[in-house]
């Protein structure tokens, strides 16, 4: 990751910054976002998480997260607003459907973490990831 691309992570989940929209990051490293997945059109999957939070949230891609074993991996990072109610970023994995990513669409617009309780359906995908894996996105 980028000393930029660091530092407009941090400002969109900063909460003194004051930005008002959720930060979705979605992995394509060595695992997510490659043919080690099959049956996922991966690169429509990033389309139409971009064009259905177009507004709501910042999508962003990274590099690999080093929690391969859960590819694809998506964090929904709360709002500035999610953020100060005490939300906090959700790691989900295994988001290899486009069930999955309606999901997460369907609770990032009702306001995502903090805010919104996620869809029940979304408690399978989530995973707790290593405190090094965590700082290399919200550190």
């Amino acid at each position: 990751m980028s000393r930029r691309s660091r530092r407009t992570a941090a400002a969109a989940s900063d909460p003194s910054t004051g930005a008002p929209r959720c930060t979705v990051t979605v992995c394509r490293g060595c695992c997510c976002g490659t043919p080690k997945i099959p049956g996922l059109d991966h690169a429509a999957q990033l389309r139409g998480l971009r064009r259905a939070l177009d507004g709501t949230a910042t999508v962003r891609v990274t590099d690999c997260l080093d929690a391969c074993e859960h590819a694809n991996v998506v964090i929904v990072q709360p709002s500035a607003a999610g953020r100060t109610a005490g939300g906090r970023p959700v790691w989900l994995g295994l988001v290899n459907d486009t069930d999955a990513t309606a999901d997460i669409t369907a609770w990032i617009e009702q306001g995502g973490p903090g805010l919104a309780d996620p869809p029940g359906v979304l408690d399978l995908y989530g995973f707790t990831p290593s405190r090094r894996a965590r700082g290399r996105v919200e550190g």
